[in-house]
């Protein structure tokens, strides 16, 4: 038996991952297909980079648009508050959940960024059994038990 993921009745999980760690990128690739094989991940390496993909500006014209994005905080070009910020105040984006995903256990981190409307701030483990557990936390969360919101096509006007 199949089940279609809730949020958009099809089987693939657009996942956008918001980090420039190259060895971050990969650990967190192969531990979520491991967790769920209906996981499709696009990276962006900086927040500018982030943004033009959320926006579907440039190489990114036919990009998805993600069920869920995981971001990390320390990037460079725009750093993680600032894409957060964006997105939130996007009403075409602001209800796609954004997690911090970040080696940041700083009070006033975690502060700021629910402050941005973050939906979930998590500290990445530094063993990888510690991470690898983590992720299957989010994906039976996030991915599994959480309802994600539909995506919604908003038309622009030419008023």
């Amino acid at each position: 038996m199949q089940i279609l993921n809730r949020a958009t009745d099809r089987m693939t999980i657009e996942v956008l991952l918001v980090e420039d760690s190259p060895g971050d990128v990969r650990l967190t690739k192969e531990a979520f297909l491991e967790a769920n094989a209906g996981i499709h991940m696009s990276v962006a390496p900086d927040g500018v980079e982030a943004m033009a993909f959320l926006n579907r500006h440039g190489r990114y014209s036919n990009a998805p648009r993600p069920d869920f994005i995981l971001l990390d905080l320390n990037l460079p070009k725009m750093d993680g508050w600032e894409v957060l910020a964006r997105i939130k105040s996007d009403a075409s984006l602001r209800t796609i959940p954004t997690v911090i995903l970040t080696t940041s256990e700083a009070q006033e981190d975690i502060e700021k960024s629910y402050q941005l409307q973050a939906n979930c701030f998590l500290n990445k483990p530094v063993l990888f059994e510690d991470f690898d557990s983590l992720v299957k936390s989010i994906n039976t969360f996030w991915l599994k038990e959480a309802t994600l919101p539909r995506q919604m096509v908003y038309a622009l006007s030419s008023d």
